[in-house]
C-alpha cells in the first residue's frame, strides 16, 4: 500500500476531520490540456500514443474542432501523469463530474488508513515521524516530533499547522537549524506547486547561494536541541494506488539519524518522555 516513508499518534477518535478543498475555477479545456502537455515537453503524437488516440483526433480536440468524450479525458489525464485532483479538474474543465472521490480523514471508509498511519507513527519510535496533506499541513505526529518542535512559537506547531512554515520561520525551527541556506533550498524545491507559501518562505531565508558541488548522497537536517546537535535525514511515503483525493495527497515524512551520536540522543529523548508519561499516570501521581 505504501511506497516509502512514516507518519501519526492522534487516536483515531482525535483524528481532524478535513473538507473538500475547492477545485479551481472552470478553465478552457483545450488551451489547458495544451498547456500541461506543453509543460511535459510531449509532441501532440507522443500524446496521443499514450493515451491510445491518434495524433489527428487530438490535434481537434485542442483546436476545439472535437469534443472529448469522458473516458478520453480520464485517459489523457493519466497519459499525463496527472495527480487525482489535478484530473478531477481537468474532467471540470471539460464539463464532467469528477470521477474520484475526496473524503474526509474521519470518514468512516478511511479508518483502515488512520490506523496504519498510526501504526507506522508508533513503530517509527524513537525517531520522530508526521504525516502532511498536500498542502503541507500537519494531520499528525508522533511523539519524537516534540523534539524536532521544541522552542518553536505555539501558533506554529500541532495539527493543522504548516510544517514548511514551521521550519523556515523566523519563530519556528529556523533559529536552531545549523545548515538553513542548505535546508530552506530543499523545502522551497518541494514548493512548486504552492506558489502563495513558495513567496512566503523565500523571504524568511539567507540568501539561496548557488551550490558550488554535491551536498553528499542527501540533504542532512541539522538541528541543535536539548539533547544536542541532531544531524537527520528524512525520507517520504505515499499510498502508491490511492483512488480518493485526500489519501493520494497524503505524505508520511520520516526522520532517521545521520550518526550514532542523533541516534543516542533521539533514544534518550524518547525514554525521558517515557518517563515522564509514566510518572503521570493515575497510579503514580
Amino acid at each position: 500500500m505504501f511506497t516509502t516513508g512514516s507518519v501519526a499518534t492522534i487516536p483515531c477518535r482525535e483524528w481532524p476531520g478535513t473538507l473538500p478543498r475547492r477545485y479551481n475555477r472552470p478553465v478552457d479545456f483545450p488551451r489547458a490540456l495544451r498547456e500541461l502537455r506543453t509543460r511535459r515537453h510531449l509532441s501532440q503524437l507522443d500524446l496521443a500514443l499514450r493515451a491510445g488516440t491518434t495524433q489527428r483526433h487530438l490535434s481537434f480536440i485542442e483546436s476545439r474542432r472535437s469534443d472529448p468524450g469522458r473516458n478520453m479525458v480520464v485517459r489523457l489525464a493519466e497519459a499525463l501523469e496527472l495527480s487525482l485532483r489535478e484530473r478531477n479538474e481537468l474532467l471540470l474543465a471539460a464539463g464532467y463530474a469528477p470521477a474520484y472521490p475526496e473524503s474526509s480523514l474521519d470518514d468512516q471508509a478511511l479508518a483502515p488508513v488512520r490506523a496504519a498511519i498510526d501504526h507506522i507513527l508508533r513503530g517509527h519510535l524513537p525517531y520522530p515521524a508526521l504525516v502532511v496533506d498536500g498542502a503541507g499541513d500537519l494531520i499528525a505526529a508522533n511523539t519524537a516530533f516534540d523534539l524536532i518542535t521544541e522552542g518553536a512559537a505555539a501558533e506554529l506547531v500541532g495539527p493543522g499547522r504548516n510544517i514548511y512554515r514551521l521550519a523556515l520561520h523566523p519563530e519556528g525551527l529556523a533559529p536552531r537549524i545549523r545548515n538553513l541556506a542548505e535546508w530552506a533550498r530543499h523545502i522551497l524545491a518541494r514548493l512548486g506547486h504552492l506558489e502563495e507559501l513558495h513567496a512566503e518562505l523565500v523571504g524568511y531565508v539567507p540568501e539561496l547561494e548557488r551550490c558550488a558541488g554535491l551536498l553528499g548522497f542527501a540533504v542532512p537536517l541539522r538541528l541543535q536541541s536539548s539533547y544536542g546537535e541532531l544531524n537527520l535525514m528524512t525520507t517520504v511515503t505515499t499510498f502508491a494506488t490511492a483512488v480518493d483525493v485526500t489519501l493520494s495527497e497524503l505524505k508520511l515524512e520520516a526522520f532517521l539519524p545521520a550518526d550514532p551520536a542523533t541516534a543516542g540522543a533521539l533514544t534518550a529523548a524518547a525514554r525521558a518522555a517515557a518517563s515522564a508519561e509514566a510518572g503521570q499516570a493515575p497510579g503514580n501521581m
